[in-house]
C-alpha cells in the first residue's frame, strides 16, 4: 500500500499599488524577496499599450512572511512612490 501525501499550498495573494509606471517585476521581486520567498509577481499592464497600470499582485509562500512585508512596506516610499502593500481581495 502507497502512502498518499496531499499539500494544501497556501500563496498569499498581496496587493501593491500605487507604483511608478517603470516599475519591472525583477524590481519589485528583490525588495518583496527581503520577507522571505516569492512565488510569483505580476505587475498589471495596459493591453493596448503595454504601460504598467502602477500596480502589481505578489505571491508568497509563508503567510507570517507576507504579512512582515505588508506591514514594513505599506506607505514607504519606493522609486518615488509611497507603496499601498495589503493582503489582495480574492475574486468570488
Amino acid at each position: 500500500m502507497s502512502d498518499i501525501y496531499f499539500f494544501n499550498l497556501y500563496f498569499m495573494n498581496i496587493y501593491v499599488g500605487n507604483l511608478n509606471y517603470r516599475i519591472q517585476e525583477d524590481d519589485l521581486k528583490s525588495v518583496m524577496e527581503r520577507y522571505g520567498i516569492v512565488d510569483s509577481i505580476k505587475v498589471i499592464k495596459d493591453r493596448e499599450t503595454g504601460r504598467s497600470k502602477g500596480f502589481a499582485f505578489v505571491e508568497m509562500q509563508n503567510d507570517k512572511d507576507a504579512k512582515k512585508a505588508i506591514e514594513d512596506l505599506n506607505e514607504k516610499e519606493f522609486e518615488g512612490r509611497q507603496m499601498v502593500v495589503k493582503e489582495a481581495i480574492s475574486k468570488k
